[in-house]
């Protein structure tokens, strides 16, 4: 099995970012575990004392809050990092002008406004695209290719952005993500809403 990852969060229950089971251990052995929840335990298990004869153990659960300075470098609001995988996520694996369902290998990254047109490479200006709608667009706006936009881009928030970063999210960690996504997000659970 996987080691499990750890969805970490500031005191005030803002999400951070995730934590492998050692970090989690760490953050509760220096007593800087605010508060946990979620329904998922993890009991870990180190060594043997020779005066007690006792087995030590930490049991974490699959959220924790972080109390102190550990959490204030990232703030909620800051962008996330532009990269493929998690911008074909974020689209989900959809063409923005086809509408195609692509796997990862034939999906491009589509600068709307071209780079060699003064477009800039942010979340705002990409689109997913397949390799041959990327083609017959080439460096043209949508509008000159005559090719519609499907769906708009947006910059994911923090909690999107976690849910686009983990494959192994657990039920628990999903739901208090949830709570978290923008109204537009097409990350959005079925059935929920922000």
């Amino acid at each position: 099995m996987e080691s499990p990852l750890i969805l970490s969060l500031d005191m005030h229950g803002v999400p951070h970012r995730w934590i492998s089971w050692q970090q989690a251990c760490f953050y509760h052995a220096k007593n800087l575990v605010a508060w946990t929840m979620g329904e998922r335990t993890f009991t870990f298990h180190g060594g043997t004392s020779r005066t007690t004869g006792e087995r030590s153990s930490i049991t974490t659960h699959s959220i924790i809050a972080i109390r102190g300075k550990a959490m204030a470098s990232k703030g909620f609001n800051q962008v996330p990092p532009l990269n493929n995988r998690e911008l074909f996520r974020r689209d989900r694996h959809l063409c923005a002008y086809c509408g195609g369902d692509f796997h990862y290998f034939r999906l491009t990254r589509d600068h709307i406004k071209p780079l060699s047109r003064g477009g800039r490479d942010t979340w705002m200006n990409v689109v997913t695209a397949c390799r041959q709608c990327n083609g017959a667009k080439r460096n043209r706006l949508p509008e000159e290719a005559n090719m519609e936009l499907l769906y708009a881009p947006y910059v994911p928030n923090k909690a999107e952005y976690l849910i686009l970063t983990n494959r192994r999210i657990f039920a628990d960690q999903m739901e208090f993500l949830a709570q978290h996504l923008s109204a537009h997000s097409r990350l959005m659970p079925a059935g929920a809403e922000a």
